[in-house]
């Protein structure tokens, strides 16, 4: 189990440095949505985190 926790913080930071502020408050919805077993919120993040990654796609 340990290993799993350190797993998710290195996830985090990376997340954290490359998406900013965003990125953690995607990450955060959806582990949250998960966890909890709510849809709605995992979506939302899910969403977020999607379009952090693909908006560079998107603006050329």
């Amino acid at each position: 189990m340990p290993a799993l926790t350190i797993l998710a913080a290195v996830l985090e930071q990376s997340v954290q440095w490359k998406y900013g502020t965003a990125g953690t408050i995607g990450l955060l919805l959806l582990t949250v949505g998960i966890r909890s077993r709510r849809p709605t919120l995992s979506s939302a993040g899910a969403v977020i985190l999607a379009l952090l990654v693909t908006g560079p796609a998107l603006n050329s």
